[in-house]
């Protein structure tokens, strides 16, 4: 009984124990979903929210200081205005490689505080149908984009977390999940 208990304790604190929340060769993969944004700033009659698909890995440390990323974005956002007899659409797509510095001075294992930049690609693709001989779309407005955000992580498990966001991509503001792969 003492050693199946003790099996089940030790089994127990190496599962939920916790390392440094991202060092080197950390790698992550999250999905989020956010609020705001310079896309889309029409009046609609429907809006999907934008959904965003990140994946990074720590590749540098800076001495005892944290770790610097590298990954990559991906983000999409809807909106479609129907008026009488006719419809528009804006679907916005945001793919973008993205670089942090996750700071480990705070020194709290479950948590991964970080800032960075991105470089992106951001893609606007219109329609518009109604009373006219064809229908009219195209992609205007794409453009190639820079952004900054602060975020952080909190990990429930050594592998799962929470995470937020704040900055320019497909949105100001977002929240989601986070795994460690």
């Amino acid at each position: 009984m003492k050693k199946t208990l003790l099996i089940f304790v030790f089994s127990f604190i190496s599962v939920f124990s916790f390392a440094q929340a991202f060092d080197e060769g950390t790698r992550v993969g999250s999905i989020g979903i956010g609020l705001g944004g310079t896309f889309g700033s029409y009046t609609t009659t429907s809006r999907m929210p934008a959904i965003s698909l990140q994946y990074e890995q720590g590749i540098w440390p800076i001495s005892d200081k944290g770790v610097i990323s590298l990954g990559g974005y991906l983000g999409t956002k809807s909106y479609k205005y129907a008026g009488s007899g006719y419809t528009q659409s804006w679907n916005y797509y945001v793919i973008g490689a993205r670089s942090a510095f996750h700071y480990s001075g705070l020194n709290i294992e479950k948590f991964d505080p970080y800032a960075g930049l991105m470089l992106s690609y951001n893609y606007l693709k219109y329609r518009y149908d109604g009373p006219s001989t064809f229908p009219i779309s195209g992609n205007y407005a794409s453009t190639v984009g820079f952004s900054g955000y602060l975020g952080g992580r909190y990990y429930f498990t050594p592998k799962f977390a929470g995470f937020g966001e704040v900055g320019f991509g497909i949105s100001y503001v977002t929240i989601g999940l986070a795994i460690k792969i």
